[in-house]
C-alpha cells in the first residue's frame, strides 16, 4: 500500500490556512487518497493560522464522503499544533454529528424558517 505526503503549506502556498477554497484543494487531494486505497500522511509543519472554515472544508466533508474506518485507516495527520489539533477534533466531531444527521438537522432549519 503506498503511502502519499501532503504538506498543507505547500498546497496553500502560505501559512495561513485561513480560505475554504484553499481547504477544498486539500480535500480534493485526501479524497482522492483514500478513494484509491492510499495511506495519506497531512503535514501541518509551518502551519502559523488555521480556521475551522478551512478544516471544514479539507477534512470536515470527507465523513460526507467516506465512511469513519476508511478515514481512520488511510488518514492521518502530523505536525499539528495542540491548539489546531483541538480544532481539528471540534471540525470532525461536529462533520460527524451533521452527516450522520443531515436530512434531521436540513429539516429543522426549514421548521425554524417556516419553509
Amino acid at each position: 500500500m503506498s503511502n502519499v505526503m501532503i504538506s498543507i503549506v505547500g498546497i496553500v502556498g502560505s501559512p495561513l490556512c485561513v480560505e475554504a477554497e484553499d481547504g477544498q484543494r486539500v480535500y480534493e487531494l485526501i479524497k482522492k487518497a483514500i478513494s484509491e486505497k492510499k495511506k495519506i500522511t497531512v503535514s501541518f509543519l509551518n502551519v502559523k493560522m488555521m480556521t475551522s472554515a478551512f478544516l471544514n472544508t479539507a477534512i470536515g466533508q470527507l465523513y460526507r464522503d467516506s465512511s469513519d474506518d476508511d478515514i481512520k485507516t488511510f488518514l492521518s495527520v502530523d505536525d499539528i499544533s495542540d491548539n489546531d489539533l483541538v480544532l481539528l477534533k471540534r471540525v470532525v466531531d461536529t462533520a460527524k454529528l451533521f452527516y450522520s444527521k443531515g436530512d434531521e438537522i436540513g429539516q429543522s432549519i426549514n421548521d425554524i424558517l417556516g419553509e
